[in-house]
């Protein structure tokens, strides 16, 4: 049983080392990957979804949507698009649209007419290709949500400082357990030595009283008469 408990509680602590690590790493990425037009891992740029503009198709507000950069030209009807909006209303955010049509901007330059599935509504500018960002790829439905939680301050306690908290405390307990069978042993073993000090004494004591009867025996004889010889 004692086995069997030392397994579970080494396999608990290793689980909470994992966790509290991969929480760590998981925050780590998000705050310098998500929604950064500069940073991409393993070629893919992260979006969190702010909105339910595509929701009606595709994806919705709290998951996570992967972009992968491709030239514009190759772009088609139909595609979704990651760029950065010139509309009014949201100049320089991030917005994830389908193409529905491809067209030209004022200037005569190539763009593309976007718009949300949710509402079926055009975008207010064309979206030229200096403003793409990738292409739309794939979405982790949820996942945002969690990334979001997790640069939140109830978000960092539950997973970052309460896992390492545990593992701490855990350690802490650990340590206190040891220094007591550390000062059990060390009193066992300083009992074992005074008992084998009064061992030694009571020993001693014994020979010296030995010895003082032997002694006594000596004197008695020598100072004893010696008897006449017999005819």
């Amino acid at each position: 049983m004692k086995k069997t408990f030392e397994v579970i509680k080494t396999v608990l602590t290793w689980l909470i080392v994992l966790l509290a690590v991969c929480m760590m790493v998981f925050t780590i990425v998000s705050v310098t990957t998500f929604d950064r037009n500069d940073r991409a891992l393993f070629g893919y740029k992260m979006y969190i979804v702010r909105s339910d503009s595509m929701s009606a198709t595709d994806f919705k507000a709290g998951d996570l949507i992967l972009v992968r950069s491709v030239d514009p030209a190759t772009l088609q009807e139909g595609d979704i698009i990651a760029y950065t909006s010139q509309d009014t209303a949201s100049f320089g955010e991030t917005v994830t649209h389908k193409i529905r049509s491809l067209t030209t901007d004022a200037d005569g330059q190539p763009a593309f007419i976007t718009y949300g599935t949710t509402t079926d509504t055009d975008d207010e500018m064309p979206v030229t290709y200096p403003y793409v960002l990738g292409k739309y790829e794939k979405c982790l439905s949820g996942v945002g949500n969690f990334f979001q939680f997790l640069k939140t301050t109830p978000g960092y306690i539950l997973c970052i400082f309460l896992p390492f908290f545990l593992l701490i405390l855990m350690e802490g307990i650990n340590c206190v357990r040891l220094f007591k069978r550390y000062k059990s042993e060390e009193q066992r073993e300083i009992q074992a030595q005074q008992a084998n000090l009064e061992r030694q004494r009571e020993e001693n004591q014994r020979m010296m009283q030995e010895l003082m009867e032997m002694k006594a025996r000596l004197e008695e004889k020598e100072k004893a008469p010696e008897e006449p010889p017999r005819a």
